[in-house]
């Protein structure tokens, strides 16, 4: 084809994603991270709905809340993390749904990141209720979470840059 052909027609390769403009490339980025961080805080929610007196053990275990608001905390925190990873997915209210992932991600580096340095093992009690106890388990949670809230963090500017517009 001459290039005098492919210039007034604009043929474009839709398969090829150098073909694909910056908005849709940014858009698939998008998508993907929200359906991860959603689904990832649904999928970590189901268990700890399920078996909420095992999930306020192992919140007991990080020996760092008062006694009074552990059932508290396992009760509420699961359905927390549900909603929030609906939210994301569907887009309804993604961005109060963001805003409070990347909270609980904060909460939780922080968590993981003093029972680290104070020397104490725990069972995070991220995806199961079984023992995940260990110095490296506990490293890979905080890289883990960390990772996370970077792609946290793109989401919310890439949210906070739409509204603006």
């Amino acid at each position: 084809m001459s290039n005098l052909f492919r210039s007034k027609f604009k043929f474009k390769n839709r398969a090829d994603p150098a073909s694909m403009d910056l908005d849709r490339q940014a858009g698939f980025i998008e998508w993907g991270l929200r359906l991860f961080l959603g689904c990832t805080f649904i999928f970590s929610s189901w268990h700890k709905i399920v078996s909420p007196d095992q999930f306020a053990t192992i919140v007991y275990g990080y020996a760092v809340f008062p006694h009074q608001i552990i059932n508290v905390l396992a009760i509420v925190v699961p359905f927390v993390e549900l909603v929030c990873g609906i939210a994301l997915i569907t887009g309804w209210l993604k961005r109060s749904g963001l805003l409070l992932i990347n909270a609980m991600l904060v909460g939780f580096i922080f968590l993981i990141s003093f029972n680290l340095i104070r020397g104490h093992e725990f069972d995070c009690g991220c995806f199961s209720l079984g023992e995940t106890k260990g110095i490296w388990s506990s490293v890979w949670l905080l890289v883990r979470d960390l990772v996370m809230l970077g792609a946290g963090i793109y989401l919310f500017r890439l949210f906070d840059k739409k509204d603006r517009v």
